[in-house]
Order: structure tokens, then sequence, then C-alpha cells
């Protein structure tokens, strides 16, 4: 399946959940946040959410500093 992830193209196995999809990227600690079509995905639900075909996904890093 073709996911557009952080505004570029990439290729999955059809059926990733989203907790699968951010292991593949090594996006597994820290503060983060993830939105799919738009729509915030709470942490809760990461691991039973299944993204689709064509799917916009962006991933956003919370970064400290001062």
């Amino acid at each position: 399946m073709e996911l557009v992830v952080n505004g570029k193209q990439h290729q999955f196995e059809g059926g990733t959940s989203l907790a699968s999809l951010l292991q593949q990227l090594a996006v597994t600690e820290g503060r983060f946040a993830v939105e799919v079509n738009g729509e915030i995905v709470p942490k809760s639900q990461h691991q039973d959410y299944v993204l689709r075909d064509n799917d916009a996904v962006e991933i956003v890093r919370a970064i400290g500093g001062g």
C-alpha cells in the first residue's frame, strides 16, 4: 500500500497498524504526535489503528529548547 508520510510517498504492507509504521520508521521514543488524514490519533489508539492505502500521515516530534 502507498502512504504519504510527512509529505513523501512510501510503500508499506497492507494492513499495517500505526504502531507498526512508527516502529519501521524508528519513531518509538520521545514526545511526538501523529495525525492521519488531518485527524490526531491518540497514542492509546496507535496499536489498533490500521492504515489504508493513500492515507496521509504526519509525524511531529516535540523538541525542547530555550
